[in-house]
């Protein structure tokens, strides 16, 4: 019966009042084709993907298209504000989004600039609570501070993606500390996003207690981009069933694994 039970809750994922089967979500950018992005994806098993509207094409018919080969029937499609760098653009884009596809549920990013692309997070709490105003769904990227994460929690925010380390850096979780008060105060799911290099650094965002995980260039960019997602599919698993399971606590010294006494009566 506990077995089940747990089984049940690795499984679970709600986000804006939506459930979720996977806990991993993968992004469409920097793949060396969309035929590659549709084989990473399904070998990911994540139900939603990122979608850079500013980036890649919905539209056009004239040029191949991301809906060609991933179909928003099957997956939920996530767009993002990758590229802006202001909230007028960030409104702009999003709006674009639900006209085009009825998209409400978002990924909200607002640059601060070209080099870090750290999150402009006045920019971001102004964004936001617009688009949470108007009806969206939003998941939004943030720094790892606990207390600008609680602020877009209390605008309203369906998710916190706090970032692990800069996009696409591949440093993994820098400052798992905040991210761990992050996750223990907030009630609304919590995100890792940004800087993933490796299915333990997914593994690790797991064990923390994240909900979930973001991952683009880590699988994209890898030699094998089919065989990396699996890896991470597999590493949120195990991450998540650690986390449930209770780790054991770290101490100083060391405690014997057998009988240290009485061995023989």
């Amino acid at each position: 019966m506990e077995a089940k039970k747990l089984k049940k809750e690795i499984k679970k994922l709600v986000i804006g009042g939506k459930t979720f089967k996977s806990r991993l979500i993968i992004g469409t950018g920097k793949y060396t084709s969309f035929q590659i992005n549709k084989k990473a994806l399904e070998a990911s098993g994540a139900d939603i993907i990122t979608v850079a509207m500013r980036r890649v094409n919905i539209e056009n018919t004239q040029q191949p298209r991301l809906t060609d080969y991933i179909s928003p029937k099957k997956y939920t499609f996530m767009p993002n504000t990758a590229g802006c760098f202001n909230s007028d653009d960030a409104l702009r884009t999003l709006k674009l989004a639900r006209d085009i596809g009825g998209w409400d549920m978002v990924k909200l990013e607002v640059l601060s600039d070209k080099k870090t692309l750290y999150p402009n997070m006045i920019e971001t709490l102004k964004t936001a609570e617009k688009l949470i105003n108007d009806n969206f769904k939003v998941l939004a990227y943030c720094t790892d501070d606990p207390v600008l994460a609680k602020n877009l929690e209390n605008v309203g925010c369906s998710a916190i993606m706090p970032l692990g380390s800069p996009i696409g850096s591949g440093l993994g979780i820098i400052n798992p500390l905040n991210i761990k008060i992050i996750v223990n105060q907030c009630k609304v799911p919590v995100i890792l996003d940004a800087g993933i290099g490796s299915a333990s650094d997914a593994c690790f965002a797991m064990e923390l207690g994240c909900d979930a995980v973001l991952v683009n260039s880590a699988i994209a960019k890898s030699t094998d981009p089919i065989g990396m997602a699996e890896s991470f599919k597999n590493a949120v698993i195990a991450g998540r069933q650690c986390f449930l399971s209770g780790k054991m606590k770290k101490k100083q010294f060391a405690t014997a694994t057998s009988p240290t006494s009485k061995i023989f009566s």
